[in-house]
């Protein structure tokens, strides 16, 4: 089995501020220093990740706001890749709707050059906090259409030397991309898609992406994503595929050491992504594409603290505890969705260097051997789901 681990540069303690700052509210400016520590002490971490034996290092696309930090998941990965000998990279997720694909396909060919010989998996998704396709300048209820012409011109551009594509947002007559991949088809077997709705999963399946599972609801609930992911990749002839699972770690000497830090920062992490995707706010039944986005709303709304629900949710769903513990947790999880792989985000809300650092060595001494010798099992054949 393999483990990465996922960068995430959060600035959790500037919500407030900011959040004053774009009601019109009378908010101090932010101190530039707050942002320019958490990274310089976020590239440390990641950099000191091959030592560790983590098999690769992920990262995320994000913008505006304090949620995460990084703007450019495949810029980030170009240092990486230089600055790094044995591990492989990915994203999750590069915004399709967000890019020009073409741009796309060029920046991932040459960070397959820049890895030579390594691996980049490279998850796509179509975004879902309405803010950064405000100051983008895109419209949301757009996303799908979008993210299904942009991914179809990033796989021509990777497959053919020359290609022409027609569509409503995106038209290319007998274009070409330079330098050309070093291996197109591996890139392309490579591409994964990360949802958030249950009716989004089959929309990267039916083009021949892989699941890359980040979750925001029970396990047991991705049993029926992952039928459908299936089906549509059987329907365009694909062949079955593991998922690939992020989560958020936290491990402690001890049981009250491992539960106190989970309990303080995991609620953290939900309460940033809450604030960020404006989960409570009612503005999703208004958006094309995001119906199950506006139910969830509803139902955070209707639970009279959806901070807090929130955080109920990501403590029973990710993993934390003692090394044993967190080996356990993670065995079942695999048990029941056979991964490819775990992507794991060791540092998230305001948690300090130091406390990061000791959950971060921690795991990877005692925790993250075990869970790489862990076998890969076949990919589930859905019809007769597990589960967790």
């Amino acid at each position: 089995m393999r483990v990465g681990m996922t960068m995430f540069f959060q600035n959790y303690a500037d919500w407030d501020r900011y959040e004053a700052k774009e009601r019109g509210a009378n908010a101090p400016d932010i101190d530039p220093q707050s942002d320019v520590t958490r990274y310089e002490e976020e590239l440390d971490t990641a950099l000191a990740a091959e030592d560790q034996g983590w098999d690769s290092l992920w990262t995320v696309e994000h913008h505006i706001s304090p949620y995460t930090m990084i703007p450019n998941p495949v810029q980030l990965l170009s240092f990486i890749a230089g600055a790094t000998s044995r591990i492989d990279v990915g994203t999750m997720v590069v915004v399709l709707p967000w890019h020009h694909p073409l741009r796309v396909a060029e920046d991932i060919t040459t960070l397959q050059y820049q890895l030579r010989g390594r691996t980049p998996y490279i998850g796509f998704g179509r975004g879902a906090a309405r803010r950064e396709f405000r100051q983008l300048g895109f419209e949301m209820g757009e996303s799908r259409e979008r993210f299904d012409e942009a991914i179809q011109v990033v796989q021509l551009a990777l497959a053919q030397e020359s290609f022409s594509f027609h569509g409503k947002h995106y038209d290319f007559e007998n274009v070409t991309m330079r330098p050309r991949p070093k291996d197109p088809q591996a890139l392309i077997d490579n591409f994964h898609f990360s949802w958030g709705s249950p009716s989004s999963a089959p929309v990267g399946a039916r083009y021949g992406l892989k699941p890359l599972i980040i979750p925001q609801r029970a396990w047991a609930e991705y049993h029926a994503d992952l039928e459908e992911f299936a089906r549509a990749r059987a329907e365009a002839g694909h062949a079955p595929a593991r998922p690939r699972i992020h989560m958020n770690v936290f491990c402690g000497q001890t049981e009250q050491e491992a539960e106190e830090g989970a309990r303080r920062y995991i609620p953290q992490y939900a309460d940033s992504a809450r604030r960020n995707y404006e989960l409570d706010s009612d503005h999703f039944r208004s958006t094309k594409g995001y119906e199950h986005y506006a139910a969830q709303s509803t139902n955070l709304r209707g639970t009279g603290d959806a901070a807090k629900a929130m955080g109920d949710a990501y403590l029973a769903n990710h993993v934390w505890g003692t090394p044993d513990q967190c080996i356990e947790k993670m065995r079942g999880i695999a048990a029941a969705f056979h991964p490819e792989e775990f992507m794991l985000v060791m540092r998230y809300g305001d948690m300090p260097r130091d406390v990061a650092a000791t959950s971060t060595d921690l795991f990877a001494r005692e925790v993250l051997p075990a869970v790489q010798a862990v076998p890969l099992e076949e990919p589930i054949v859905y019809g007769a789901a597990a589960s967790i």
